[in-house]
């Protein structure tokens, strides 16, 4: 035998279980505050951003090589491999006096270029924003230097630096969106809850639930009668009493 539920079911369920879900709603959203503001660190980031365009020598002529840009372009993917190398990472380490190796400082630097463009963008991420820009300025600086020795080019020029500004704001973790999912995870859980409990519970607390559980119809129902109930019903029979002693009076 099938069993269905109807949407009344379901807001009963959700009505009886509502402060279970809110209640879960709620401590996950604190949860998740407290998290992200006590235990997770801010991190910040810096971007620099340097062109690859045409050599010294091909600039003083007025014509431009459309084949030379391509190649420009084409170099771009090169030079993102070369900027994260140890060639290049080990001496910003050096200059800057960081404790880190090559690979860790990659870890923090990202590199990209739109598609067809001789633009590329240095970002680094860092718990510091000062250390972040430091970072993002001399990994452009020391590459600049160094890429005419590592690939005998002399085409890259630094459109602008990493400013760290007056007051840097973080760019993680991001607190109105993690309270925002907290929320929406605990009264998911909260509503999953409520219709669990609801199906575990087996017990028999109407004539439906008689009429389910045994398949059989209901012929009667004893109510339950409160002390209330039975002073109330006591002073209604006393005063039918008093009535009726008056009335016998009267007729006397």
């Amino acid at each position: 035998m099938e069993e269905t539920i109807s949407l009344k079911e379901i807001f009963e369920v959700l009505k009886k279980r509502m402060w279970l879900i809110l209640g879960l709603a709620a401590g996950a959203a604190v949860i998740s505050a407290l998290i992200t503001i006590f235990l997770i660190t801010p991190t910040y980031e810096a971007s620099s951003q340097f062109i690859v365009n045409q050599s010294q020598s091909q600039n003083q002529n007025t014509a431009v090589d459309i084949n030379e840009i391509r190649s420009n372009v084409e170099l771009i993917n090169t030079y993102n491999v070369v900027i994260k190398s140890p060639a290049i990472l080990d001496e910003v380490a050096d200059e800057l006096g960081l404790s880190m190796t090559a690979s860790q400082l990659a870890e923090k630097l990202q590199v990209s270029s739109a598609e067809q463009s001789q633009v590329v963008n240095v970002t680094v991420t860092d718990e510091s924003a000062q250390r972040a820009a430091d970072i993002a300025n001399t990994t452009v600086s020391v590459f600049k230097e160094q890429i005419p020795q590592l690939m005998s080019a002399d085409n890259v020029k630094v459109l602008s630096t990493a400013d760290v500004g007056t007051d840097p704001s973080p760019v993680s973790p991001n607190t109105t969106l993690n309270i925002a999912i907290a929320l929406v995870v605990g009264l998911m859980i909260g509503v999953g809850l409520a219709f669990l409990l609801e199906y575990l519970d087996n017990t028999v607390k109407t004539e439906e639930d008689i009429e389910d559980f045994l398949g059989m119809p209901v012929l009667g129902v004893v109510s339950t009668i409160s002390d209330n109930d039975m002073a109330a019903r006591g002073r209604t029979q006393k005063k039918a009493q008093v009535s009726s002693v008056r009335g016998e009076s009267v007729g006397t």
